[in-house]
């Protein structure tokens, strides 16, 4: 009788434990918590732990403590301090001031993150706009003094302008800098035209000398146009358009005009017998004008496009047009010509001396503008 009351005990025992945990493992009675499970049901429980406790109730993730459930709900509490930040997968951000629109290229922060923006450029100076002409052209005896009454043309071979630049980018389509250009190789044309002392004529001179330079320096801003334009050439190409107002420092070396030609002063030569020493006409007039510098003020506009060449180095291409005011002479006009007179026979003899004149406040001036084409490397770090 002990021994059968023994052995039901223990069958008791048994039915009750297999109960208990048919409770936590409905399903797979026979596997608790990974032990002697299939390798592939290893590799789901590692992989999906969440999926897998919701399909085996009884299945505690590692790192987690079972308490008792109330109402059939399991709760858990995580050993783990902290959880993995979440990545997040997609594209970047859209940048600049037009974001929403299409075709837009986005840069990483490394590419347009950069502040400082410093630049070198080189241009050819393709079309000048502009002539030079006198003031005093309505001035009485304004044949003796040669000049450009007519409007003359600026004389120039090569014009290369010269630019140094530094600035920043404020953003990814604005940048602004300071620049300084320099053109030279400008110069007062080789020949002008004055007036014959009637004022009814043109009579070509010659000119020596004149060199005309220009020293610029500009506050520019710059925008960038692919937030509209979307990509050209596969987003390599960004075009751009800028602007700039500053002060030009133009200047003009003195420049000698000569001519040669002989003006009647007394038709009639007849008129003068017995009237020795009475001025009968001028020749070989010399004219040297003093140069001048003046401040002007001065603005740009320009278009171009940008490539980057990778390590922060920038080329633009750009076509600008830049009006730099005007230059202008001081004023002073000193004056030397060859005098003929009467010899009181009807004829007419040289004068043993030259007469000098000098004129005060007798201008030539002209605008100064012109259209760039040229190409402009800069460095953002």
């Amino acid at each position: 009788m002990r021994k059968i009351s023994i052995s039901a005990t223990l069958i008791g025992i048994c039915v009750f434990a297999s109960g208990v945990a048919g409770a936590a493992y409905p399903v797979y009675q026979n596997y608790q918590n990974g032990q002697n499970m299939p390798i592939y049901q290893q590799q789901y429980q590692q992989q999906y732990p969440q999926q897998y406790q919701q399909q085996y109730p009884g299945y505690a993730a590692p790192g987690t403590v079972q308490l008792p459930a109330t109402n059939s709900t399991v709760l858990t509490v995580n050993s783990a301090v902290a959880t993995a930040p979440t990545r997040v997968t997609g594209a970047l951000p859209q940048v600049g001031s037009a974001a929403v629109a299409a075709g837009r290229r986005y840069y990483q922060p490394a590419d347009y993150d950069r502040l400082a923006d410093s630049g070198l450029s080189a241009a050819y100076t393709a079309s000048i706009m502009g002539s030079l002409k006198s003031d005093y052209a309505g001035e009485k005896d304004a044949y003796v003094v040669p000049g450009a009454f007519a409007a003359a043309d600026y004389e120039t071979d090569t014009m290369i302008p010269l630019q140094v630049s530094v600035g920043a980018s404020i953003n990814n389509d604005l940048r602004i800098d300071f620049s300084y250009t320099r053109y030279s190789g400008l110069s007062y044309p080789n020949t002008v035209f004055t007036a014959d002392y009637t004022g009814a004529a043109n009579v070509q001179t010659s000119v020596e000398g004149g060199a005309i330079t220009a020293n610029t320096t500009m506050l520019n801003l710059y925008y960038n146009l692919d937030s509209y334009t979307g990509y050209l050439a596969g987003g390599s190409l960004r075009p751009y358009v800028g602007i700039g107002v500053g002060i030009s420092l133009n200047t003009i070396a003195d420049y000698v005009v000569y001519d040669e030609t002989y003006y009647t002063i007394v038709e009639d030569l007849g008129e003068t017998i017995n009237n020795a020493g009475i001025l009968t006409g001028i020749s070989d007039v010399y004219a040297y004008h003093n140069g001048g510098t003046n401040e002007q003020l001065a603005f740009m506009v320009e278009g171009g496009i940008t490539t980057d060449l990778g390590g922060g180095i920038k080329l633009d291409f750009f076509a600008r047009y830049a009006n730099l005011g005007k230059v202008k002479t001081s004023g002073s006009i000193v004056l030397s010509q060859t005098e003929w007179l009467s010899d009181g026979y009807g004829g007419e003899v040289q004068a043993d001396y030259d007469s000098v004149f000098h004129y005060t406040n007798w201008y030539e001036s002209g605008r100064l503008s012109m259209v760039d084409v040229g190409a402009r490397l800069r460095l953002q770090f």
